[in-house]
């Protein structure tokens, strides 16, 4: 999750459907942007494979936004605008999405209010769910994945994003995990006095996990939860690598070695995931994955920062840091995209390093503020088969990619009672 506000352009999904066949075997240039429009070949891999995204933060969107996930929405991160709904997830054609409850750092800093707010996400999704029998299935195992691929359902599972809301407390993992939860990222960007983050926002530690994080791992493992890499320090990424004795996740992370950032995995720890058995799921987000945006938002960010610090006190301070916030959203919203190829680079590097087992999608969508050209919302996901088939990928291989990959250490890990 970025609590980052900016518009997107809007696409039309039939434009992705029906459109002009890519037949090239050679990847695109490095900046090419040309979107790979979905054949009938690849449509029909995206349709026959289990499609899973393991980071979504639409409930966000819900509790902060009022954002009504029933009704179809324009693709963006506008105020009115968003990445995914209940009629566009149908129309994605994905088998599993993974909903996340992102607990935002100060959040921490106050006893009982991290665990509250997850759970206040936990009773969202699930009313959510509840409101669409018909469309959506509730899920904590693999068996309720196949179960809504049989169906013509949609997987709903919960990930919560922050290993402070549990509060340094065994009881709330599992209070969490009793409520459907499935998996924990053990940080977000705050570092724990148990587990460190690769950003460590306000002087919060960035080391590795102590005592009670290596227990938080082994509770996980017990109970059946996925533990989720993503946002940790490379401490305590090796850490947990060393005490889970089952396969773990990074729910929505890229690839350091084409975009040096510390939310991304170093080539090193790509192949720790693939030695330890789990999945890579690849995040969309420009700043994550393009180097060049990177350095454009962030001068972008940094001149907004410039001029808050010159504002006067006073009682017109709140609308000149408004029309400050404004401006930011307006010179974001007018950089050039990502281009399409360099999402499908960091799949590609990930799965020539760690192997095509150990690469899945972790879209961040409704929780990133910048997508790349051609994935603006979560119907534009058969683009991504078109583009690995282009590459030379075979359909086994994509499939795995797509969501196969998950559903096999899902298998694994996952414990619970199956919907019934």
């Amino acid at each position: 999750m970025i609590p980052l506000r900016t518009r997107l352009i809007p696409l039309a999904l039939a434009a992705v459907a029906c459109g002009r066949a890519s037949h090239s075997s050679a990847p695109a240039s490095p900046r090419s942007m040309a979107i790979p429009e979905v054949s009938p070949r690849a449509l029909r891999v995206y349709r026959d494979a289990f499609v899973i995204d393991t980071h979504n933060d639409m409930p966000s969107r819900i509790l902060e936004d009022g954002y009504d996930p029933d009704v179809r929405h324009s693709p963006g991160f506008g105020p009115k605008e968003g990445h995914t709904d209940l009629p566009r997830l149908i129309e994605s054609g994905l088998t599993a999405e993974f909903m996340s409850a992102w607990v935002d750092a100060p959040y921490a800093t106050r006893p009982g209010a991290s665990f509250e707010r997850a759970m206040q996400h936990v009773s969202t999704i699930h009313a959510w769910v509840d409101r669409h029998p018909d469309r959506l299935l509730f899920a904590t195992t693999a068996a309720d994945v196949r179960r809504a691929k049989r169906e013509g359902k949609v997987a709903i599972f919960i990930g919560v994003e922050g290993g402070h809301a549990i509060e340094s407390s065994l009881d709330r993992l599992r209070e969490l995990h009793a409520r459907g939860v499935r998996y924990l990222t053990l940080t977000w960007n705050n570092g724990l006095p148990w587990a460190g983050s690769s950003i460590g926002v306000d002087g919060t530690r960035k080391g590795g996990l102590t005592d009670f994080g290596r227990d938080v791992v082994r509770e996980m493992n017990r109970l059946g939860m996925l533990v989720d890499l993503s946002h940790v320090s490379d401490s305590t990424f090796f850490d947990a690598i060393a005490v889970s004795s089952v396969p773990v996740i990074a729910s929505h992370s890229s690839a350091r070695a084409l975009s040096d950032f510390p939310r991304n995995l170093s080539d090193d720890q790509l192949r720790a995931i693939a030695r330890n058995g789990g999945v890579v799921n690849v995040n969309f987000f420009s700043r994550f994955l393009d180097s060049e945006y990177r350095a454009r938002a962030e001068a972008i960010d940094a001149q907004i920062a410039a001029a808050r610090r010159t504002l006067p006190a006073g009682p017109d301070s709140g609308a000149a840091v408004a029309r400050l916030t404004a401006r930011r959203d307006s010179l974001l919203a007018a950089l050039p995209q990502t281009p399409f190829s360099v999402l499908i680079d960091h799949i590609d590097h990930i799965a020539r390093v760690a192997g095509v087992d150990h690469v899945g999608l972790g879209s961040d969508f409704d929780g990133v503020s910048a997508l790349p050209a051609g994935m603006e919302d979560v119907t534009r996901l058969p683009r991504i088969a078109q583009a690995l088939l282009d590459r030379g990928y075979s359909e086994p291989d994509v499939t795995k990619m797509l969501g196969g990959n998950m559903l096999r250490v899902m298998e694994r890990v996952l414990q619970g009672t199956p919907s019934p």
